[in-house]
């Protein structure tokens, strides 16, 4: 089961990454949507994982220095 939700989510990347490249040729308006949503949701995503990462940096910061 968890492999068709993965492979789902495969064949959507690859899609919206197909869509962006036709977009950028000047595809039909649906493609510029699709491609549109897909740019976004990466840019969300490349949000999410540099706050993830500043956080954890922050925790392991506070747990190392305040040993001492």
């Amino acid at each position: 089961m968890i492999n068709l939700v993965l492979l789902g989510v495969v064949v959507l990347a690859v899609g919206g990454c197909a869509c962006v490249v036709w977009a950028e040729r000047g595809g039909p308006r649906w493609v510029r949507c699709v491609a549109t949503v897909t740019l976004a949701t990466s840019e969300l995503v490349r949000r999410s994982d540099k706050r993830r990462r500043r956080s954890q940096r922050r925790s392991v910061t506070r747990t190392t220095s305040g040993g001492d």
